[in-house]
């Protein structure tokens, strides 16, 4: 545990925080910082893939676009596929669909729809769990597919938010909380 402490702290000292992006009174949290320092990255997928272990998944889940940054990164560490769920019009092959309510409308994701089938345990993984509207529409997407969300995990999670909550009983892991 010592060692997530450190990997905790060198998260927090290493993530941007932009004020006002994209719009005003937002503290967005630049990852890029991160991409460019590989071990700090190889610790990140460490991390993740200690986690999963536990769980004996048979696929990683990640929604567009940092879920596919993380997502074949432990996938291939894991040795099992990676699954992307995208936004409509996306993916060139036949696609399930679900609808998720955001604060101001509506939005749409998408898989193959051969992609997942009864039997799978998918990871589901991103950057960011901030309010888990999106999250919770993949997880959604993953039972419609007949596969089962055994954890979700993500680099930063901001607290305050509740975006855990919406994982329901499905084991959740962050590397670092920060303030929303």
């Amino acid at each position: 545990m010592g060692d997530q402490m450190s990997l905790s702290d060198d998260l927090k000292k290493t993530i941007r925080t932009v004020p006002d992006f994209p719009i005003k009174g937002i503290q967005f949290r630049d990852i890029t910082p991160l991409l460019s320092d590989p071990i700090l990255m190889r610790r990140i997928v460490d991390s993740f893939e200690e986690f999963s272990l536990a769980h004996n998944p048979t696929c990683v889940v990640g929604p567009e676009a940092r879920g596919f940054i993380f997502g074949p990164l432990l996938a291939t560490r894991l040795e099992i596929p990676f699954i992307p769920i995208r936004k409509p019009g996306k993916l060139p092959h036949k696609t399930i669909s679900v609808s998720y309510s955001l604060e101001y409308g509506t939005n749409e994701l998408q898989m193959h729809e051969d992609a997942l089938g009864p039997g799978d345990r998918a990871i589901l993984i991103d950057d960011l769990l901030a309010t888990g509207g999106t999250l919770e529409a993949a997880a959604s997407l993953i039972s419609k597919a007949g596969a089962e969300t055994v954890a979700a995990m993500f680099v930063i999670e901001l607290v305050g938010l509740d975006g855990r909550a919406k994982m329901g009983s499905t084991p959740s892991y962050s590397l670092v909380e920060l303030p929303a």
